[in-house]
């Protein structure tokens, strides 16, 4: 499984069409930049090291893990890490454009692993049981993310689009997707408080909000001890 040229200017085409703000978008696409000229000149930890610095738990992250899935498959031999960042990307992306050969590798990978494992040598019916609890844990993970994705309310203006508040009139929050960068609320934070501090930067408060509420509606008020997501 090699990435081509033309694969990367694919994705490239759809992290565009993926709706991101305009700033947040280039800062995304200058990391992938990075992950890739370290990919190129064999650097394999620090192309590591550069994609997992994008992964939020958001669908933009699924390009992300789908060169990691590479990575490890095509550079370090490692099925075990292959397998768990294609199963990401089709816990974010079950539908994306690479997403049939993510599941291919799926079958591949764990074909492989089992080699790997038993080193050539039959698996004990230990071994092999465990095998498959973990790989059944695995894909139960990816159902249950799956299954938490089609419950997110769906953004306004679109058909079944819900208010955005709760009964208090309260900005409802965005469920935290798994891994994602968190940052919790203090006591007298605002949203231009937390951007100065994770960004040194007041005015990219937008994107925190954006990440963390389905409204856009002012008058929006933050608690001591609340999770945000830090995009």
């Amino acid at each position: 499984m090699k990435i081509t040229l033309r694969v990367l200017v694919l994705f490239a085409g759809c992290a565009v069409l993926a709706g991101c703000d305009r700033y947040s978008d280039s800062r995304y696409q200058s990391g992938l930049r990075e992950a890739e000229h370290r990919f190129q000149i064999a650097d394999s930890e620090g192309a590591i090291r550069a994609y997992e610095m994008l992964l939020d738990g958001t669908q933009k992250t699924a390009e992300a893990h789908y060169r990691l899935g590479h990575l490890y498959a095509d550079k370090l031999k490692n099925p075990m890490g292959a397998l768990h960042h294609f199963s990401r990307y089709l816990a974010i992306a079950p539908e994306g454009p690479f997403a049939k050969e993510a599941r291919d590798y799926q079958r591949e990978g764990e074909m492989l692993l089992l080699n790997q494992i038993g080193k050539g040598s039959p698996l004990t019916q230990d071994e092999a049981a465990k095998l498959k609890n973990e790989n059944l844990n695995l894909r139960k993970q990816v159902a249950e993310l799956k299954d938490k994705k089609s419950q997110v309310p769906p953004a306004a203006g679109a058909p079944g689009a819900v208010s955005g508040k709760n009964a208090k009139g309260e900005a409802l929050q965005k469920p935290i997707p798994p891994g994602a960068r968190t940052y919790t609320v203090a006591a007298g934070d605002t949203l231009g408080a937390i951007a100065q501090k994770v960004y040194k930067n007041k005015a990219r408060w937008k994107e925190i909000q954006d990440a963390n509420f389905y409204t856009a509606d002012g008058g929006l008020k933050l608690k001591p001890g609340q999770e945000l997501i830090i995009p």
